[in-house]
């Protein structure tokens, strides 16, 4: 009979205790206009008859702010009765119809430029809409469509047209050849999060490739037109914090593809590359961004290799797709310096080093420390940042090469460079 009393006793404390847990009466949403409120109660970890859980509500603030809809994302806790709280997540909105401008130049004279128009809060849900054209002595364009929250809060869809024409260099072993490169595609994605940081994507594309050989061809190079199927999966890790212009934290993404071809006379391909991605605040006013991306592909001795040596891919001031590997190891790092701040607008500088190198096609690890593989290009740039459009960074970076055969020119675009 003691030990009954002894086991009722405990077992009333236990009730008694969990009853006066603090318990969330509801979770309101303010300061939201395009932004439906109930959208944002779908994608919020924290619900109505939760414990109240400061730990869950970071997490969804962190959600917010990296929307690109939302601008910043604070919370409030009033009491409710009992022991019932009413939360508050206060929001505030970016404009979210967003013109992209990116165009570059080199010492070489080379002139492109990419304009589009997107919008990132298509019926107030946080869908992405939108298109762009391309002039890279060709015309191109794509439109796409990225609802990740379309079905739940974890599980979205992703769809793109592309038409995307470029000149570009294939390198034989005795000189480098011009070709017309057409690439018409078509891409479903599914996308799923599994929690807060952890989100993958898997699909299928399907496209044309098209090599034509531009001018005389009197060395009887190869053209391709083939149809092709791609396999893709993407898994990232995402912990990064952010305050207006500042981020914090860490993220991965890694990407995976393979792709088989219609064509029996070429074989299957694959390719990997994982970017890691690192930010830490310096002071009240800087930011030190870095980007790590190592990449593999199949190793084939071709000169249609995919990792390229690119200006507004890698290597600020490098020129257009000057080089391809069947490798690839490339490091972006730069610190951000806030200059001037009023209000809504704030001018950003930086500093930066970007340096890379490449395996050859059909090469071993080795050319990784070949020096003719290598390029280094240190700059500066400049950064106008509106806070409240989102992406609305209107950046210019001018890249100077140390490296043999270098270069040098500006690189202008929307958004920071990575």
């Amino acid at each position: 009979m003691k030990h009954y009393l002894i086991y009722v006793t405990f077992l009333c404390i236990g009730c008694i205790s969990f009853a006066q847990k603090n318990l969330v009466a509801d979770v309101k949403i303010q300061g939201n206009e395009r932004l439906k409120t109930s959208f944002v109660k779908k994608i919020a970890a924290l619900k109505p008859g939760d414990v109240l859980d400061s730990l869950r509500i970071e997490e969804d603030m962190k959600l917010l702010k990296r929307m690109p809809s939302i601008s910043h994302a604070y919370y409030q806790v009033f009491h409710s009765h009992d022991n019932y709280y009413n939360v508050f997540y206060n929001i505030e909105e970016n404009f979210t119809l967003i013109p992209s401008v990116n165009f570059y130049t080199t010492d070489e004279d080379e002139f492109a430029y990419r304009l589009g128009l997107y919008e990132f809060n298509a019926l107030g849900r946080n869908i992405i809409v939108g298109g762009f054209y391309q002039k890279d002595i060709y015309d191109s364009y794509a439109l796409n469509i990225r609802a990740p929250f379309l079905f739940s809060r974890n599980l979205g869809l992703a769809a793109t047209y592309q038409d995307l024409t470029t000149l570009e260099p294939v390198f034989f072993d005795n000189e480098t050849a011009q070709y017309r490169y057409n690439n018409k595609s078509y891409e479903l994605l599914g996308l799923f999060r599994f929690n807060f940081r952890n989100r993958v994507e898997a699909g299928f594309n399907y496209f044309t490739e098209d090599y034509t050989f531009r001018g005389e061809n009197i060395n009887n190079r190869p053209e391709l037109n083939v149809k092709k199927w791609l396999t893709k999966f993407i898994y990232e890790y995402n912990n990064l914090n952010y305050f207006y212009q500042y981020v914090s934290g860490f993220r991965s993404l890694f990407n995976f593809q393979y792709v088989t071809s219609t064509d029996d006379t070429l074989p299957d391909f694959h390719i990997a590359w994982n970017d890691f991605f690192y930010y830490t605040r310096i002071g009240k006013h800087g930011n030190w961004a870095n980007r790590l991306r190592l990449g593999l592909s199949s190793n084939d001795d071709t000169p249609f290799a995919p990792f390229s040596v690119d200006n507004n891919l890698n290597i600020r001031g490098v020129g257009n797709t000057i080089d391809r590997g069947t490798g690839v190891i490339v490091l972006n790092t730069e610190y951000r310096h806030v200059l001037y701040e009023k209000n809504w607008f704030c001018i950003q500088g930086n500093a930066f080093i970007d340096a890379g190198t490449w395996r050859n096609p059909g090469g071993d690890f080795g050319d990784f420390g070949e020096t003719q593989n290598l390029r280094v290009y240190p700059g500066l740039g400049v950064r106008f940042i509106h806070k409240k459009i989102f992406n609305a960074i209107f950046r210019i970076d001018y890249g100077h090469g140390i490296t043999e055969d270098s270069t040098r020119g500006f690189v202008f675009g929307i958004g920071q460079y990575f």
